[in-house]
Parts: structure tokens; C-alpha cells; sequence
């Protein structure tokens, strides 16, 4: 089974996903990868051991839209790349039923910060799914992001090609937890200086 892993984090990004993917038990990069927008809200919160700073989330009963890549892949490494943000080897006994998810529309795992399944839809057919954790972003305190994490995120959105960095600096700035410590000048900083370019049918 082939499912579509929404990224909205760190794992937009190419280069970051394949050094998840050096280490599942199927190393095959995906067949394509994608730009898209989830309904809800990225909302950074919780401290990441990697990157300092709040962890980005994603809450989908919010108002809003969250920016995301989505990546073509196994349902076998979608549940590797989930152990693995929980920290964990990935193997027998990780394995997610995503089947079940996709029919509940949303199914916790357990009560880690990224052991909540969320279907959003399809694309081309296949399941569009993305982890979150279990709370919402009403009941947990907010904390900004760092800006190396920061500026991993904006580089993620830059390389799908699909929003301007205008766009991408405002989209993040905004988003709780980046907001009020954050500006979209300082976030376009953040972003090297080279010309935006627009939709690439390539990324599709």
C-alpha cells in the first residue's frame, strides 16, 4: 500500500527525508513529491532536543491551512519515519494500521508528540496522511521555534517551488508560536538570497 506523507516540518525538505530514509527498512526515495495545503494551523510548541526552540504541529480542526509537501511512499516507511520522530528504531512493532486511521479519520497511537494519525483526503487515489500529537493547539503552551529550525522549514517550502518567499516568510511568521516573537522581514532573512521562482511542474 502506497500512501502520500504529508510533511509539514523538517521532513519537507528532500535532504532531510532521505536521512530518514537511509535508515528504514526500505530505503527507496519517493516516486514523486508534491506541494499542498492542509486545512488547519502549524503551530510550534513543546522543545526539540535537535534544533532547540518550539517543534512544529499540526492542528486540523483549527481555521487556517498549513503548508506541507506531500511525499509518495510505503505505508511501511511512513511507519518507520514515525518511529523515528518518536525516537525509536524502526522494525517490527512499529507498524501503524493506517487502514484503520484513514476509516476513523484520525487515530492516536499512543501519546507521543507524533503518534497521532491524520487522514486528510486523497490525492490521485491514495491515502493523504500526516502524524501530529494528540492535543490541540488551544491546550498546549506555545514556544517559538530556533532559527536554524526556522530556516529549514523555509527552505523546505522554497524547494516544492509552489509559494513565493514573501509568501513562505509571512505563512510562518504567523503561525503560533513564531508569532509575536517573529516577523516576516526577519523570517525572509532567514531565506539565502537568490531569486523565488514560481510553481515548477517538475516537484509534482
Amino acid at each position: 500500500m502506497d500512501v502520500w506523507y504529508a510533511a509539514y516540518g523538517s521532513n519537507m525538505h528532500r535532504e532531510r527525508l532521505g536521512r530518514y530514509l537511509a535508515v528504514c527498512r526500505d530505503r527507496t526515495e519517493p516516486r514523486v513529491s508534491r506541494a499542498v495545503e492542509l486545512g488547519g494551523v502549524l503551530y510550534f510548541a513543546t522543545e526539540s532536543a535537535v534544533w532547540g526552540g518550539g517543534r512544529g504541529f499540526h492542528d486540523p480542526d483549527s481555521d487556517g491551512r498549513t503548508f506541507a509537501r506531500a511525499h509518495l511512499i510505503s505505508a511501511g516507511q511512513f511507519s518507520d519515519i514515525a518511529a523515528l520522530e518518536m525516537y525509536r528504531e524502526p522494525g517490527p512493532g512499529t507498524e501503524l494500521d493506517l487502514a484503520e486511521a484513514v476509516a476513523r479519520g484520525r487515530l492516536a497511537f499512543g501519546p507521543g508528540r507524533y503518534e497521532t494519525v491524520v487522514y486528510a483526503g486523497e490525492l490521485d487515489g491514495l491515502p493523504l496522511l500526516t502524524f501530529t500529537a494528540p492535543w490541540a493547539v488551544a491546550d498546549v503552551e506555545l514556544r517559538a521555534p530556533s532559527e536554524p529550525y526556522l530556516r529549514h522549514l523555509a527552505a523546505g517550502l522554497r524547494e516544492s517551488g509552489a509559494w513565493t518567499d514573501h509568501e513562505i516568510a509571512r505563512y510562518l511568521a504567523d503561525s503560533p508560536g513564531a508569532a509575536g516573537t517573529w516577523t516576516e522581514t526577519e523570517v525572509l532573512g532567514l531565506l539565502p538570497a537568490e531569486a523565488s521562482e514560481g510553481w515548477d511542474s517538475s516537484n509534482q
